[in-house]
């Protein structure tokens, strides 16, 4: 084995669901001969860090502790999935480790903790890549050359209620997605933010609406929800002579051309012979989002690459989603939400 075939050694850090789904790609990877060995796994719950590594085993060891798994100079990179308050506490350590992170999304919770990880990064040489998935997305990915000049974006994310990420408000669990795809895609940056948001079923925002005005005179809504009775996950935009849909969950992509000569002519069925409509499906490799993002982080690891999700990257979508919170909070504030939640359970 050369070196540059010598395994990447990989923690997880974090035994949730984010973190076993980490760990079972990671180790979906190395069976399938990737140069990378999921070498531990860590959470301040050390039973549930041992059922997980016995679950990913043989090889895997299990820590309660950074202490720890620092002193297992093998590491050299780290999923980080624990809550967002706890981001800084986990990978600021690592970094100063020498261990390279990828710290799942939202990159904090607070600007400054985002700032802090972005200098931490710089001043110990560490590779960090935040984990905005729907950028691995095949779909997304066949998307991008198609951009031209984006106007206008419709995107809806709903999902059915889970227990899960409570710990945070919607726009901080689903919307931020978009956000960093809209903010990739509209290449401009954000002039004003107007949003309203409900608490349904936790203390936190668990439905919101949101409407960006980008200096480009891009608009976009975004509406996500984390109390649908349906799993939704689109995004549409509308350039000049051009409308394209992306569905995230179905992977595909569909295309609707006018012909520079036709624009605002005739009603054909788009895609019939002779239509000034023209309906195109570009090629989509399905492949699962997670596995493309791990192996990006594994590959920039060793290649000492930029990462495709910078730190910088997750910044702005996370500032972005800060203004939508405090657009949602005014908002609140202006039609006195409070005062009409309790009408309503006093009546």
């Amino acid at each position: 084995m050369t070196l540059a075939e010598t395994p990447i050694h990989v923690a997880v850090i974090g035994a949730g669901a984010f973190g076993r789904n980490h760990a079972r790609v990671y180790r979906q990877l190395e069976q399938a001969g990737e140069p990378v060995h999921l070498a531990a796994v860590a959470d301040v719950d050390f039973a549930r860090a041992a059922a997980l590594a016995h679950e990913f085993g043989p090889g895997v060891a299990a820590f309660s502790g950074l202490g720890q798994l620092l002193a297992d100079r093998r590491i050299q990179a780290a999923s980080v999935t624990v809550p967002t308050v706890e981001h800084l506490k986990v990978a600021g350590p690592l970094m100063a480790g020498g261990i390279n992170v990828l710290i799942e999304k939202p990159l904090a919770a607070t600007l400054a903790d985002a700032d802090r990880l972005i200098r931490l990064a710089k001043e110990h040489g560490c590779l960090a890549q935040v984990g905005h998935l729907e950028r691995f997305n095949p779909a997304v990915q066949a998307t991008l050359p198609l951009v031209t000049r984006p106007m206008f974006f419709e995107v809806h994310r709903l999902s059915v209620f889970s227990p899960r990420s409570l710990d945070i408000d919607v726009v901080l669990d689903l919307m931020i997605h978009d956000l960093d795809i809209v903010l990739t895609l509209a290449n401009s940056s954000v002039s004003e933010v107007r949003a309203v948001g409900l608490p349904i079923l936790s203390r936190q925002v668990d439905i919101a609406n949101v409407r960006l005005e980008f200096e480009s005179g891009c608009v976009a809504n975004l509406t996500a929800s984390r109390v649908s009775t349906e799993k939704v996950r689109k995004l549409r935009f509308f350039q000049p002579r051009q409308y394209v849909s992306v569905d995230y969950s179905r992977q595909d992509v569909l295309v609707f051309t006018v012909a520079e000569e036709a624009a605002g002519k005739g009603n054909a069925v788009p895609g019939s012979p002779g239509s000034p409509i023209q309906m195109a499906k570009p090629a989509v490799q399905a492949r699962e989002p997670l596995e493309a993002e791990l192996r990006a982080f594994v590959a920039a690891v060793r290649r000492r690459s930029l990462p495709r999700v910078t730190l910088e990257d997750g910044r702005r979508a996370l500032a972005l989603a800060l203004k939508i919170q405090a657009a949602m909070r005014e908002h609140s504030r202006k039609v006195d939400l409070d005062a009409l939640g309790a009408g309503r359970s006093s009546s």
